[in-house]
């Protein structure tokens, strides 16, 4: 009796009936989101929640967060765990600033995975080659790269125009689209305001007006890190690594190269999304401009259970929570606090139906009740609280969606060649 080989296998196929009803039910919660902003706004008169304006808005703050979390998915997927995504992060700022400033936006945007990918390099080689606890490599490279980054400013940016020890010379742009008849077509729609129509025709201006091109680049990696991972012969081998490194080496997989690849494109990925705060979101690289994203996408990419479309929404309620506090904060996340108090009961009363225990019903109904309670005693929540409201509410979101996460089965493991057999 032969064993059978995970390097010939092929990847499951999901029928085409169970792809269809995902599908639709991916596209059945995005209009209801989109009711509840819709409903929200008419209720509150919180103008700004579905704006062309704050949707734009959105789509640059969810980048990076995005990009940052599909850095640890590659990563944890393999087995790796990859706290060091701010690390690679602050590399990518630094990549961009200086190869961007002398050779052009194309040179920023490869300067900023190419350095993310040495802090991914410096992570493989530690937890792949020398077995280093995961999380003591991360945070090490954490602090060696905030570190050899401002070293590297001082020495690199002083004495040029607009440069100096905490940034670079401004950043020359990477190019963005338009589509100038569907835009104004869908401008005059969001102007008419029409209940929830205008609400779709802002986010669909969005998408079609100053659209940047490196926006585009980070929704099609979503989409082809879904495709090779989840359909190809590469992406089963990849997984494997990560759920039983012992029972893939058994079936032919060269464990430690494909743990070794994952975590060199995860630095990349991360790279990017710092080369993206630097290029798109500032147009220079700044000392402590990535403010913590990359914990953040990890957090993206665990509220959404390892996976590019759980990531992607995770994502979005945390760029979107964090533009409406930069915009008109006090209004907007106030109108939120109404919303989050009705999806708290509501919630509550799905889990009764499902029998959860009376402590967990108990508890989201006394919880809707003061956020309820809070909404109608204050008018508009003040500027400290707003910057704020994108931690907690991951926070919050990530504590509801503890009891339906599963981690791949061998993430954080030390493993070594050999040890299978």
């Amino acid at each position: 009796m032969t064993m059978p080989s995970l390097g010939t296998a092929k990847p499951g196929r999901v029928p085409a009936s169970s792809r269809t009803r995902r599908w639709r039910w991916i596209l059945i919660g995005f209009l209801l989101v989109m009711l509840a902003l819709s409903l929200l706004q008419l209720v509150t008169g919180a103008d700004d929640l579905t704006s062309s304006g704050a949707l734009a808005a959105t789509l640059v703050a969810i980048m990076p967060i995005l990009l940052a979390g599909l850095g640890g998915l590659w990563s944890e997927r393999a087995g790796i765990v990859n706290i060091g995504l701010e690390g690679m992060m602050i590399l990518g700022t630094y990549g961009a600033g200086f190869f961007g400033y002398h050779y052009g936006a194309l040179a920023g945007i490869l300067g900023a995975v190419l350095m993310g990918m040495i802090g991914g390099l410096i992570h493989a080689v530690a937890t792949v080659v020398f077995g280093v606890d995961h999380i003591i490599s991360g945070v090490a490279i954490n602090i060696i790269a905030l570190g050899a980054v401002q070293y590297l400013a001082s020495l690199t940016f002083v004495g040029l125009p607009g440069g100096g020890q905490t940034q670079s010379p401004k950043i020359a742009d990477v190019p963005s689209v338009t589509i100038g008849p569907l835009s104004d077509a869908f401008g005059t729609v969001e102007g008419k305001d029409i209940f929830f129509v205008s609400q779709v025709a802002a986010l669909l201006r969005a998408l079609t007006t100053n659209l940047s091109m490196l926006v585009v680049v980070g929704f099609l990696l979503v989409l082809l890190t879904w495709w090779l991972l989840w359909r190809t012969s590469f992406g089963l081998r990849l997984r494997s690594c990560g759920e039983s490194p012992a029972a893939a080496e058994t079936l032919g997989v060269a464990v430690l190269r494909y743990k070794f690849v994952a975590v060199l494109v995860s630095g990349g990925l991360a790279g990017l999304a710092g080369g993206f705060l630097a290029i798109v979101a500032s147009s220079n690289y700044r000392d402590g401009q990535t403010g913590g994203r990359g914990y953040i996408g990890l957090a993206a990419m665990i509220f959404g259970n390892w996976r590019p479309g759980g990531l992607l929404a995770g994502s979005g309620l945390f760029g979107y929570t964090e533009t409406l506090g930069l915009r008109q904060g006090g209004s907007s996340v106030h109108a939120l606090l109404l919303l989050i108090a009705v999806a708290a009961i509501g919630f509550a009363v799905w889990q009764a139906r499902r029998g959860a225990s009376w402590q967990l019903v108990g508890g989201l109904v006394l919880a809707g009740l003061l956020v309820g309670a809070l909404y109608f005693s204050i008018d508009e929540v003040p500027g400290d609280f707003t910057r704020m409201t994108p931690y907690v509410i991951t926070l919050v979101v990530l504590t509801a969606a503890a009891q339906r996460l599963r981690a791949p089965a061998a993430v954080g493991q030390i493993y070594r060649k050999g040890s299978a057999g």
